[in-house]
């Protein structure tokens, strides 16, 4: 049935793109002195790609590394979680006025993240191993994990569920198998074959509707 699906999806014209991506969102290219620069250059499955380090293939890779320095940024760009895999992020020189507590929810794997001096490391220092001031920035150095930390959290998640990382100070509480659903709840194999029937279908239903809406406006005279 999911192949089905797909099949159809794949069939459909493609759906508009929203114009520029994380890796777009700031002029210029990678910095080569910079952290993330040094850092995409340390790693032989990694090349610059805009203001971004991209490993993987050119079509399927993912974003390792991220510098929006100097950017004149008030305000997180709407694209960042496409970088939730990045190892090394670089924010300074930015006229930022605050991190919101989850901006970086997703980013378990951040190890270095550079922010202006006037702001805190998202999650605060505790959620850190290292919190150093150089000049005007701020470097916050090693995630902590929040589920070693505090026992408390342990017990916010259900009976049959584990408490997991989930960025700097935020933490999750995954199913622990064979238990699925709402609150753990559920427990056997997950019905793939259904869920992927609905949400083909679902997918299907609202490409045919935005194309056929477009080739309206597109006739019209």
């Amino acid at each position: 049935m999911c192949g089905r699906f797909l099949l159809l999806l794949l069939l459909l014209p493609p759906l508009p793109r929203a114009a520029g991506t994380v890796c777009g969102c700031c002029a210029g290219p990678l910095h080569n002195g910079s952290a993330v620069g040094r850092y995409c250059a340390s790693r032989a499955d990694a090349e610059p790609r805009g203001r971004c380090c991209v490993a993987g293939s050119p079509h399927a890779g993912r974003v390792v590394g991220l510098d929006l320095s100097n950017c004149s940024l008030r305000s997180l760009p709407p694209g960042l979680p496409e970088a939730a895999a990045a190892v090394v992020v670089d924010l300074t020189e930015n006229p930022l006025a605050a991190l919101p507590n989850a901006s970086f929810r997703g980013f378990t794997r951040l190890r270095s993240l550079a922010v202006p001096l006037s702001l805190e490391c998202p999650g605060g220092s505790g959620a850190w191993e290292q919190v150093t001031t150089l000049g005007s920035s701020r470097l916050c150095q090693r995630q902590r994990n929040p589920c070693n930390s505090s026992e408390e959290l342990a017990w916010l998640c259900p009976e049959n569920a584990r408490c997991a990382p989930d960025g700097p100070g935020l933490s999750q509480c995954l199913c622990a198998g064979p238990f699925h659903g709402y609150k753990c709840l559920r427990e056997g194999a997950f019905p793939g074959l259904l869920f992927c029937g609905v949400l083909g279908a679902v997918t299907a239903a609202l490409s045919l509707l935005l194309w056929s809406t477009q080739r309206r406006q597109a006739e019209a005279p």
